[in-house]
């Protein structure tokens, strides 16, 4: 036991030491937190759209009008001839043209009908598409709105209407960063402690200190749990600034569930996520390649762990390496606490996940660590 205090003693030292990197540790995941979830929005705004109206009719202006009105569209020039039009939409300055035909008032009058001629620039697969659903919305409105006018008022109250109340549940308002946050704030946390711990055992390699290690008796699981105990730490004192300052102060987010449980997963996650740089630390001989493996594992967990896209919309094989990945389950539990309001029996399949991770990845990397003078 005084071994491990000795070992932890040595470890704190060198890393307040070293001012810079304290101080980057703290103050990146900080920064991180306050403009990352600003920038990721789901929902799509200032769609540009560029309106060739042929008609220049009452029901053309009366569309056109309707269209800005709603809020989600920017108009970018409203021209008479589609080629004009396309010269800004090859200049990515348009997103979508919406063509008005000749005759288009008098279609809708004469013959009930009246097409539209709608083009995407599908550069942007998200932009050209929640574009286009809000656009083709807009224009059924805008077709229902013209029907119910030429109906007689003496029938008009005789037409069946369906009227839908939407209730959002856990996010009422829909606010992004309530859903963000806890997201990212998973990732940022598992960044500081992946990365730092899979540089600390490989500095020691390479100033040349772990053979001064090596030949005292320090059993190998001591030396391990000295390298894992001070970063855990520091990963619980960075998790709790993200989540009760920056997230309560900045954002207003208050935990709908237990705190207690949330920093009971955190301190099991935190051992598995730092198992895995220990782990990399150990088939690295240089911090070069730490980090390099360290950044190749950091992509994998960050793109399927469902921070930016669902989980299950993804294909079967990239559900089952989801299935595998720490940051995926942390996510999740941070999004049903924090959100939801959630209990030990709703995430108790993560935890045991998360624990059977942090066993085998720490045991791994002890087993691995090879003490020779």
């Amino acid at each position: 036991m005084r071994t491990l205090v000795f070992l932890l003693q040595k470890e704190f030292r060198q890393i307040f030491r070293n001012k810079g990197i304290l101080r980057l540790i703290i103050a990146m995941p900080i920064i991180q937190l306050i403009v990352m979830p600003l920038a990721a929005d789901y929902e799509v705004k200032n769609v540009n759209i560029s309106v060739v109206d042929h008609d220049h009719s009452a029901y053309s202006r009366r569309l056109t009008d309707k269209i800005m009105a709603s809020g989600y569209f920017k108009l970018n020039d409203y021209s008479h001839s589609f080629d004009q039009s396309f010269v800004e939409f090859q200049k990515d300055r348009s997103d979508l043209i919406l063509e008005i035909p000749n005759h288009f008032e008098k279609d809708l009058v004469s013959q009930n009908s009246g097409s539209l001629f709608l083009a995407a620039n599908a550069i942007n697969g998200t932009k050209a598409s929640v574009g286009s659903a809000y656009l083709s919305r807009i224009i059924a409105n805008f077709n229902s709105e013209i029907r119910l006018e030429w109906i007689a008022p003496a029938r008009a109250g005789e037409l069946p209407v369906i009227e839908v109340t939407s209730l959002n549940w856990y996010n009422p308002f829909l606010n992004y960063p309530f859903f963000m946050v806890p997201g990212i704030l998973v990732v940022l946390v598992t960044m500081v402690g992946a990365y730092m711990c899979a540089l600390n055992i490989v500095k020691e390699k390479e100033v040349g200190t772990i053979e001064q290690i090596n030949v005292t008796p320090v059993k190998k699981y001591h030396f391990i749990l000295g390298k894992l105990i001070p970063f855990w730490v520091i990963g619980l004192f960075v998790f709790s600034v993200g989540l009760l300052g920056v997230g309560r102060l900045i954002y207003g987010i208050v935990p709908a569930g237990s705190l207690w449980l949330i920093y009971a997963f955190l301190a099991v996650y935190l051992i598995a996520v730092l198992g895995i740089g220990l782990l990399i630390s150990t088939y690295s001989a240089t911090q070069q390649q730490a980090m390099s493996l360290a950044f190749f594992c950091m992509m994998i967990f960050i793109l399927i762990s469902g921070l930016f896209t669902p989980v299950d919309s993804m294909p079967a094989w990239a559900k089952v390496v989801a299935n595998f990945n720490p940051v995926t389950h942390f996510i999740q539990v941070m999004r049903m606490v924090v959100l939801k309001g959630s209990g030990f029996g709703d995430i108790k399949h993560q935890f045991m996940i998360v624990s059977a991770m942090a066993v085998f990845f720490n045991a791994w990397a002890i087993f691995n660590y090879k003490k020779t003078t």
